[in-house]
């Protein structure tokens, strides 16, 4: 890849404005309409895309939670284990306060909900559901027109 292929690649990953990347690459295009079908073209270049595919594949792991993050975060919240910080205003005396942040646990209604949300994933609550039924079973089988049979 060039140096210009990469600065439009770079420029491309900040918004996925593929025009604005080109003309960042490639200054001396003015022409919107120009610089448009250009990017394009650039953009089914096999290691361009190549290389924009695996940016946006680092971004993505790099920012977004899989199932077993989330699942772990659950468990925490659900152990007590995790700590958020809550802002707390004090009474200094003759009518003053004072804010001061505070780490805090968990409390139960945080902890019950990351148990319930943990037992919805591993299905540890079933609703029961009671059938009492009378049915008949009709069973009909078509051939069609067909008449070779």
């Amino acid at each position: 890849m060039t140096e210009k292929q990469k600065l439009f690649a770079y420029e491309y990953l900040i918004d996925l404005n593929a025009t604005r990347a080109y003309q960042a690459a490639y200054p001396s295009v003015k022409k919107d309409e120009v610089a448009a079908a250009a990017a394009a073209r650039m953009l089914r270049n096999v290691k361009v895309k190549k290389y924009i595919n695996e940016r946006l594949e680092e971004i993505h792991n790099e920012k977004t939670a899989d199932a077993q993050e989330v699942i772990e975060y659950l468990t925490a919240v659900l152990r007590g284990e995790s700590k958020s910080e809550e802002i707390v205003v004090e009474g200094t005396g003759d009518g003053c306060s004072e804010a001061r942040t505070m780490e805090k646990s968990p409390s139960e209604k945080e902890r019950l909900k990351a148990a319930e949300l943990l037992g919805k994933r591993y299905a540890l609550f079933t609703d029961k559901v009671d059938l009492d039924a009378d049915m008949e079973l009709n069973i009909a089988i078509d051939y069609g027109d067909d008449d070779t049979g």
